[in-house]
C-alpha cells in the first residue's frame, strides 16, 4: 500500500481543441468542472500536444480551435479567479517529465493500455505508428504527476490510463525514493513533529507496520497531514517512513469517478463529432431550430395519425435530458395517442436549448470582442501552472541525481 500526501486537493483535467465544442462537451464535461472548481484547486488545461497524436498530418486549425475552446470555457462559466486555465504546449515542464518518466517506463506497459489498440482500430485511416500515440497516455501521465493532482475527472473508460499514472508514479518513488541515509533523514523529520506528535507518531507507525492497523495508518496520516511546521520534503519523507517505503516524490492520483451523462446526437446515438449528429454549443438558433426540427422520429409514425413509442425514437432521449416530468408524461402520452404530431414533440426541446445557449452564445461574444482579455487569462494561468510544475521539477531533477549547481 503506497501512502497519500496530504496535499491541497487538486483536480486536473484537459480538453483536446479538435473542433467546436457541442452540447456533448457541456454536459459531460464542463458542468462538472463547474462543480469542481468551487470543491478543489482545479487545473484545467487544452490539450494541443494531445492532439497532434492523431491529427499530426492537418494541423491548420489548431490555434483557433484553442482560442475558440478556451472562450467556450469562459462563456459557460469556467472561472480563472477559482480555476488555473493554461494550455499544455506553453508549459514545456510537461514535456520534461515525460521524457524523465519516458526513461523509467517499461514499454509493454505502453502496449497494454486498452485504448493504444481500440484506437487503432477505430483510427485505421490515420497512421497511428508514432512514438507519440504510442507514448501518449505516458504523456497524461505527466500532465497530472506534475502538479501532484489528487483527483483525475474520469469516465469508466478511462481509469485505466490512472491505473498507469499509478504504477508510473510508484515505479519512479521506488527507484528514486530510496535515499541512502533515509532512515536518518526520517528520524530527524519526526523531531521536527514536536516531542508529543513524534511519540504518537512512532506508536502509530508501530502499530502499524507490527500489526497491519489500518486504522493506525489512517490516524498518522491526518496527523502529518494537520502538523504546519514541515517542510514539503519532511512531509513526504514521513509518508514513505509510515508505510516502510521510501520518500514519496510522486503522489499518486486517485481516479475521481463522476457522473458523465451520455448525451443524446441527432441520431439518438451519443452526441460526437465523429458521428456527425452534434449541436454545437454556440450554434445559431436558425441552425438549432433547423436540426432538431428534421431529426428522425419514430419509423412507425409515417402520418401524423399514426401512434408512436417513444422508446424508439431518437428525440426521446433529448427529453430526458431538458424536459421536465410534465412536459415527459406530455410527450410520452401524446406520442403513443397520435395526440401530437412530432414537430409539436420537439418544440419544447428548441426552446429548452435555445434558453440554455443563449446567456453561452452572449458571454461569448464579450470575450470575442476583446481577444486580449482572453489571452491575458490564458498568459496568467500559464505562469502560474508553471511556478507549480517547476517545484515538482527541482524535486524530481534531484531525486534523479541530474540538480546541477
Amino acid at each position: 500500500m503506497n501512502a497519500v500526501i496530504q496535499h491541497p486537493e487538486r483536480v486536473l483535467s484537459g480538453m483536446r481543441p479538435t473542433g467546436p465544442l457541442h452540447l456533448g462537451h457541456l454536459h459531460g464535461v464542463l458542468k462538472n468542472w463547474l462543480r469542481l472548481q468551487q470543491q478543489y484547486q482545479c487545473f484545467f488545461f487544452v490539450a494541443d500536444w494531445h492532439a497532434l497524436t492523431t491529427d499530426y498530418e492537418n494541423t491548420a486549425g489548431i490555434a483557433n480551435n484553442v482560442w475558440d475552446m478556451v472562450i467556450d470555457w469562459l462563456s459557460v462559466g469556467i472561472n480563472p479567479g477559482a480555476a488555473t486555465l493554461f494550455i499544455q504546449s506553453r508549459v514545456p515542464e510537461h514535456a520534461e517529465l515525460h521524457l524523465l518518466l519516458s526513461m523509467v517506463t517499461p514499454l509493454g506497459w505502453l502496449e497494454r493500455v486498452p485504448s493504444y489498440k481500440d484506437q487503432q482500430e477505430k483510427l485505421r485511416e490515420k497512421d497511428l505508428g508514432t512514438y507519440g500515440f504510442l507514448g501518449y497516455p505516458l504523456l497524461q501521465s505527466a500532465d497530472i504527476l506534475i502538479y501532484k493532482a489528487t483527483q483525475v475527472p474520469v469516465g469508466e473508460d478511462q481509469v485505466a490510463h490512472i491505473e498507469l499514472t499509478r504504477e508510473v508514479a510508484r515505479r519512479f518513488n521506488y527507484l528514486y525514493g530510496r535515499e541512502p541515509d533515509f532512515e536518518d533523514k526520517a528520524a530527524q523529520s519526526v523531531k521536527k513533529l514536536g516531542k508529543k506528535n513524534a511519540k504518537l507518531y512512532n506508536e502509530l507507525r508501530r502499530k502499524y507496520q507490527e500489526q497491519g492497523d489500518h486504522e493506525s495508518l489512517a490516524t498518522a496520516r491526518a496527523l502529518l497531514g494537520s502538523t504546519q511546521n514541515l517542510t514539503l520534503g519532511d512531509r513526504e519523507r514521513l509518508y514513505g517512513y509510515l508505510e516502510g517505503i521510501g520518500r514519496i516524490i510522486l503522489p499518486e492520483p486517485q481516479a475521481l469517478l463522476t457522473p458523465t451523462p451520455k448525451m443524446p446526437g441527432l441520431d439518438g446515438q451519443k452526441m460526437s463529432k465523429s458521428y456527425g449528429n452534434t449541436i454545437s454549443l454556440r450554434e445559431a438558433p436558425e441552425e438549432v431550430e433547423r436540426k432538431l426540427k428534421t431529426m428522425p422520429t419514430d419509423p412507425a409514425r409515417v402520418r401524423r395519425a399514426d401512434p408512436g413509442d417513444p422508446d424508439k425514437c431518437p428525440v426521446w432521449p433529448l427529453h430526458q435530458v431538458y424536459s421536465n416530468e410534465a412536459v415527459k408524461t406530455w410527450a410520452r402520452e401524446g406520442c403513443r395517442s397520435a395526440g401530437i404530431g412530432c414537430l409539436e414533440c420537439k418544440q419544447p426541446l428548441v426552446d429548452a436549448i435555445l434558453t440554455e445557449q443563449k446567456p453561452i452564445r452572449e458571454k461569448a461574444r464579450e470575450f470575442i470582442e476583446n481577444p486580449d482579455l482572453v489571452r491575458n487569462i490564458i498568459s496568467e494561468g500559464c505562469d502560474k501552472a508553471r511556478d507549480e510544475c517547476r517545484k515538482t521539477l527541482d524535486e524530481v531533477r534531484q531525486a534523479m541525481g541530474i540538480a546541477y549547481r
